[in-house]
């Protein structure tokens, strides 16, 4: 059995059509998406006409915390990051949020969700310090959010950091990283700055063998320069950096 997992494509569908090209030059059909689709100042409308095309094929796709932001909110309160995407999204891209599972299960093998199994805005696998670095969650602590799950491959996203965490009675935990999103910063729960240090969009592809389920981490190129110049043009230098660099400004 082998499938790709992609998350956090936030509205760079340049970037999500690279790796869509890249998951087909592997000869791979399967895709399960970890939520965070549409949010930011690029291309949120495009990106869901091409997500719903792949729903049509049988994508799984559980909702992030991005994407419950644009159903749960009014228009005129938008968190910043949904500001301009909402402003581009049709009743059937917002219907096709509202239907979005919290989470669900990859043929009997695999657990998804965005985050954690019990919130979609919390880090699975990192933790942030009060001085703001972002560092590997204690063992016990990862493995006490997967309490309960069954399925020995679990897929998360939302930290945008790609990451592969065995846990002691050899479940595995993998983060893809994201497709569209190689740097940002965030004040919860404290202020910190996650950053790729490429401009590359990233996805997992997994793999069952006889030794268990083995990540396989991809980067693929993507003209990043011109989501950069987009990302400009809309009034987020905070992103156009990000995209151009790899790095939060």
């Amino acid at each position: 059995m082998r499938f790709a997992a992609i998350a956090d494509i936030h509205g760079n569908c340049a970037a999500l059509e690279a790796v869509l090209a890249d998951i087909h030059a592997q000869g791979i059909t399967d895709i399960v998406n970890l939520g965070d689709c549409l949010s930011g100042p690029l291309e949120a409308g495009r990106t869901a006409d091409l997500l719903l095309l792949l729903d049509t094929m049988a994508t799984l796709t559980v909702r992030g915390n991005h994407d419950r932001y644009l159903i749960e909110n009014p228009a005129d309160a938008m968190p910043s990051w949904e500001v301009h995407a909402f402003s581009q999204l049709a009743p059937r891209h917002l219907q096709w949020l509202r239907k979005l599972p919290f989470s669900t299960v990859y043929r009997d093998e695999a657990y998804l969700c965005h985050a954690t199994p019990q919130s979609d805005n919390v880090y699975w696998l990192e933790q942030v310090s009060s001085e703001g670095h972002v560092f590997l969650k204690p063992l016990e602590e990862i493995e006490a959010l997967a309490d309960g799950i069954e399925q020995p491959l679990i897929l998360c996203g939302h930290s945008h950091i790609p990451r592969a965490v065995q846990l002691s009675d050899g479940r595995l935990i993998v983060n893809p990283g994201s497709v569209g999103c190689p740097a940002y910063d965030d004040d919860t729960p404290h202020f910190h700055k996650v950053e790729t240090g490429h401009t590359m969009a990233s996805y997992a592809i997994l793999e069952k063998t006889s030794a268990g389920w083995i990540p396989q981490f991809r980067n693929v190129t993507y003209d990043h320069l011109a989501m950069s110049r987009l990302a400009a043009e809309n009034g987020r230098a905070d992103w156009a950096v990000a995209l151009a660099t790899g790095r939060a400004g």
